[in-house]
């Protein structure tokens, strides 16, 4: 009898410990969640997590606050939330650099951004643009190419960095246009747009958002958007795409709402419900679009078209990098 009564009892402890995570998941959510950004404020990656974050408030009832953790291409921020309890109380805003380019262009980055993270839902995509400095005298494609391809090595184009979205973009329109450009990585695109109108640098790439104030101001000269098609924010600058040298042109910035791993399901229909209704929120969506982002179209599952669309992603940077031979020393 004494035995049967410690595995009756034994077994009540094991039903009851079972029984804790549902009853937290069925009162998900009761205290505040962190929107980690790996990135500092200001930024276009901080843009997006505050834009969401109110309506993902007010579609959870709770608090939604965001966590700056820059540092390392945003790979600092995305290692915390790989690390975090899997309760939906930390989630990551990323971006390609940290979430494909990174581990692509670092083998030895500490988390794998398929394998350690849940796919909520994809936030927004953006283009990047290529601008020409003053001193070039390049106001169009035709000009772009015709003075690089006269003098191979001679011009240099910036970028925000080593394995970047940004050095990326530059690479796949040396590849696609059969050019040689030096590629100068900055910590910012502030130092690069002062080398760009002090005349030390010739070409630069920006995220589109980043690079419209100066472009408008005439500062630089915009050459074309990475993306296949325009911009709605700014569909007076060409595709690189149109013209027949960069036919194979066409990357973009893109954010992504991610959970840690092992997310249970029914947290992840719960975010990925109040994710979806808040991308289909007017007032999000005419924010992304001011910003110079494009909202997905509010259809399918948020999640796999996440999923299929890092996959997809990391395929086209690995073809890239490969090309460029990109490896963080």
């Amino acid at each position: 009898m004494h035995r049967r009564h410690l595995c009756a009892l034994a077994l009540a402890a094991l039903a009851a410990g079972a029984a804790l995570p549902a009853a937290a998941q069925a009162d998900y959510p009761n205290r505040p969640i962190t929107l980690v950004v790996g990135y500092p404020p200001g930024g276009s990656v901080d843009l997006v997590a505050r834009t969401i974050g109110p309506e993902l408030s007010r579609r959870l009832g709770q608090p939604v606050v965001v966590e700056n953790v820059g540092g390392a291409g945003g790979t600092i921020g995305a290692q915390k939330v790989a690390r975090a309890a899997a309760d939906g109380y930390t989630l990551l805003v990323g971006s390609n650099n940290e979430m494909a380019i990174g581990k692509l262009v670092n083998p030895s980055l500490r988390y794998d951004p398929q394998r350690d993270f849940t796919p909520i839902g994809l936030l927004a995509t953006q283009p990047m643009v290529l601008v020409a400095a003053p001193h070039t005298k390049v106001k169009s494609l035709d000009d772009f190419l015709r003075v690089v391809k006269a003098s191979p090595g001679r011009y240099s184009y910036g970028s925000s960095g080593i394995g970047t979205g940004l050095h990326l973009a530059g690479e796949m329109v040396k590849e696609s246009g059969g050019l040689f450009m030096v590629h100068i990585p900055y910590r910012g695109v502030g130092p690069l747009t002062n080398d760009l109108l002090g005349g030390q640098l010739d070409f630069g790439v920006y995220v589109l958002s980043s690079g419209l104030p100066h472009i408008r101001a005439g500062s630089v000269a915009a050459v074309g958007v990475t993306e296949a098609r325009r911009a709605a924010a700014a569909p007076e600058i060409p595709a690189l795409a149109e013209h027949a040298s960069f036919r194979k042109v066409n990357i973009g910035i893109w954010f992504g709402l991610f959970a840690p791993a092992r997310l249970p399901a029914a947290l992840s229909a719960r975010i990925g419900q109040a994710f979806q209704a808040s991308i289909a929120s007017p007032d999000v969506r005419r924010k992304l679009e001011e910003a110079g982002a494009r909202p997905p179209a509010p259809e399918g599952k948020p999640d796999e078209l996440l999923a299929a669309y890092q996959k997809i992603e990391l395929e086209k940077y690995a073809r890239v990098v490969d090309f460029a031979k990109i490896r963080h020393e």
